[in-house]
């Protein structure tokens, strides 16, 4: 594998291409065809569509029924195929074909000098503005038949996916315009089959709202189908005697846009973007129903053309946008909505809980950093929503042997200013009892600051808050989030890994910081409140467990387990898509590499952009790899509470089984793959 190609990282590059098109002149619009397919080859371009009818023009009317007109688009096919010899893509282009009787409305899929077969249309439109079957035969009854092209007998019907065979993943349907409106399109059962990059040739005139109606069926295709979906429409040349054309081009993937172009263009238009069949394959072996569809709807026999693209090697770049917080949306809107749906749902989740039991207490330790934070903000919230007192949370911060000022202050001014009932109860007494008993080199004035050292203060502290919880009658409220779940970094069994509720665990750290920015400026707490959580987000990661020695920086989370950025990037393509180690650091260089390359969250404080070079992505994901296996045994174990993202949950009961003692040994090996310098 070169681990810098694209195609050898599992992604095909394609293109949605739309042309000014002379109307009635197949001979010029081949030399325009061939053009932009030999810009599409420098572009290492797999499979570029072109719109509908475009060796003739969709607007041409009762022409399509004279020879001259059909002897042209022969011969403009034939001028294409000659062309194609050296080229890379596979060029699916529109044109009307004579067979039998009849006159067809087809896509010609052409590569390296062949025809590989030929889709005709299946549903043809006969109402509003469109007479196609005045000139057009359906195609929809011809599965299994063949057309002559150029003295060459080739596969037709709307029956066909073009399969390569030296890109895995890569099988192509072609359908055309209409066939995407009906309610069961041959692309759904194309993709049943197994049809991974669907196309549409379009002619489609615009008229107000049609472009937003398109994205809509392109969108929705491409998700239910849980596939890649390319559309090109037709655009400027097309005759304007009733009719006008934007010439719009799209490519979705699951239902996400990766790329759209010009509409209305004064010349041709390429929308590229590089499509990831791999998280095609994964998105349809998670979704059992979608082969349970294939099943239960019967399925329609598809004959698998298959050819050899020869994809390029080495690195072409990636064209599509990897966003580097798979978790937290780069769009404004999108960000705040989905802050609103998770903020909600931890309230809401808590407040169910709560009612469940009997209306206890809540009891939560506040450390004043950032997850405890979001929980206490959270369980008032829930208290707020039942009509109860803010009173009935207990508070409290616990200070160990390394609790800084500035925390505490946080913990205790955030407590008063929610109006929660706040108490203090230092743990040192209680940590240097245990550590003497235990026979702890701390216990003899020695600066062992070991696993044993740090869990005797995590675990006394939810020792202490379950104990209050039978004495006042509550529930422990736990804080962890998912991203120290992914890594381990919690105290198993009565620490930090366990709680009777825990509102955090879904959130990934990387999340958390835009909740509680969402809180402040949605006015859910009073501006005392909303001061104090400014304070707070500027903090850096600690779990002030190792006392602070001058000349020596103080202890950071990241450091240990890794920045964040990274970490997360990882679990999301870990337990979201599947992605093998190798292809996850690729990504990841190419989300990381450049601070300006690429889009930041809103709010995103710009003095923390950072970018990661390979040997870092690397090394960090290592870690994570050996921690996410070696931590299994705290998540077959975790409490209740809410999922939140998309992106996964860790609970054995939701997303992730996973058996405790699982080895890691193939996945470091996969890793190996991954270069250490560029």
């Amino acid at each position: 594998m070169d681990f810098f190609s694209a195609y050898d990282q599992g992604f095909a590059r394609v293109a949605a291409i739309t042309v000014p098109v002379a109307i009635a002149d197949p001979a010029a619009n081949a030399e325009r065809v061939i053009a932009e397919a030999r810009r599409a080859h420098e572009e290492h371009v797999a499979v570029a569509v072109f719109p509908e009818l475009g060796l003739s023009g969709y607007s041409i009317d009762d022409l399509f029924l004279q020879d001259t007109l059909l002897d042209g688009v022969r011969r403009a096919i034939d001028a294409i195929v000659s062309a194609s010899v050296e080229l890379l893509p596979v060029l699916v282009v529109g044109a009307p074909l004579a067979r039998g009787n009849r006159v067809y409305n087809c896509a010609v899929v052409i590569h390296r000098g062949e025809v590989l077969g030929v889709a005709p249309k299946s549903y043809l439109p006969n109402y509003r503005e469109f007479y196609e079957r005045r000139w057009f035969a359906p195609g929809d009854d011809t599965h299994g038949e063949y057309i002559e092209v150029n003295d060459d007998e080739v596969p037709f019907g709307p029956d066909l996916v073009f399969r390569a065979t030296d890109v895995e993943g890569l099988a192509l349907h072609v359908e055309i315009c209409e066939d995407m409106w009906v309610p069961i399109p041959p692309s759904s059962e194309a993709a049943l089959a197994g049809a991974t990059v669907l196309a549409n040739l379009s002619g489609s005139p615009i008229t107000v709202g049609r472009a937003e109606e398109r994205r809509l069926l392109v969108r929705s295709a491409s998700a239910r189908c849980a596939a890649a979906y390319l559309y090109a429409a037709a655009g400027q040349g097309e005759s304007t005697t009733d009719l006008s054309w934007d010439g719009q081009t799209m490519v979705y993937e699951c239902g996400d846009l990766l790329a759209e172009g010009e509409r209305f263009p004064a010349s041709a238009v390429h929308t590229v973007a590089d499509v990831d069949l791999d998280r095609l394959r994964q998105e349809r072996l998670r979704q059992g129903s979608f082969d349970d569809n294939r099943r239960g709807a019967g399925e329609t026999e598809f004959r698998i053309v298959e050819f050899d693209l020869e994809p390029p090697s080495g690195d072409i770049g990636l064209r599509r946008k990897v966003d580097r917080f798979p978790f937290v949306p780069d769009d404004p809107e999108r960000l705040a909505l989905d802050c609103y749906e998770a903020y909600n749902i931890q309230v809401s989740g808590l407040e169910q809980r709560i009612v469940a039991i009997g209306a206890p207490k809540a009891v939560i330790g506040v450390s004043g950093g950032l997850d405890s934070t979001h929980a206490l903000i959270v369980a008032a919230k829930a208290m707020d929503r039942l009509g109860r007192p803010r009173s009935d949370i207990h508070a409290f911060t616990m200070p160990g042997f390394a609790t800084g000022a500035t925390t505490k202050s946080y913990a205790t001014r955030l407590s008063n200013a929610l109006g929660v009932t706040f108490e203090e109860i230092d743990i040192r007494p209680a940590a240097e009892q245990m550590l003497e008993d235990l026979g702890h080199p701390y216990a003899d004035g020695e600066k062992v600051y070991d696993v044993t050292f740090e869990n005797v203060q995590a675990g006394l502290r939810y020792d202490y808050l379950f104990r209050l919880a039978n004495h006042r009658g509550g529930i422990v409220v736990g804080t962890g989030d998912l991203s120290e779940l992914a890594l381990g970094w919690c105290t198993y069994g009565v620490g930090d890994q366990m709680s009777h509720y825990t509102v955090n665990a879904g959130v990934p750290k990387t999340l958390v910081q835009h909740l509680i920015r969402w809180v402040i400026s949605h006015g859910e707490f009073d501006e005392d409140t909303n001061q104090v959580l400014r304070e707070i987000l500027t903090q850096e990661i600690t779990p002030e467990l190792i006392p602070v020695e001058d000349g020596v920086k103080p202890q950071a989370t990241e450091d240990s387990v890794g920045p964040y950025n990274l970490q997360d990037f990882t679990l999301f393509h870990v337990v979201r898509r599947g992605y093998r180690p190798s292809k996850i650091a690729f990504l990841a260089w190419h989300a990381w590499r450049d601070v300006a390359t690429g889009e930041w969250p809103p709010g995103f404080p710009a003095d923390t952009h950072v970018a990661y070079d390979l040997p870092t992505v690397k090394h960090w994901l290592e870690v994570f790899v050996r921690r996410f296996f070696a931590n299994q045994f705290k998540r077959s174990a975790l409490p209740n509470g809410p999922k939140v993202s998309a992106g996964g949950t860790m609970s054995p009961r939701g997303d992730w089984r996973m058996p405790s003692d699982a080895s890691s040994a193939a996945w470091l090996a996969e890793l190996e793959r991954v270069p250490d310098t560029h």
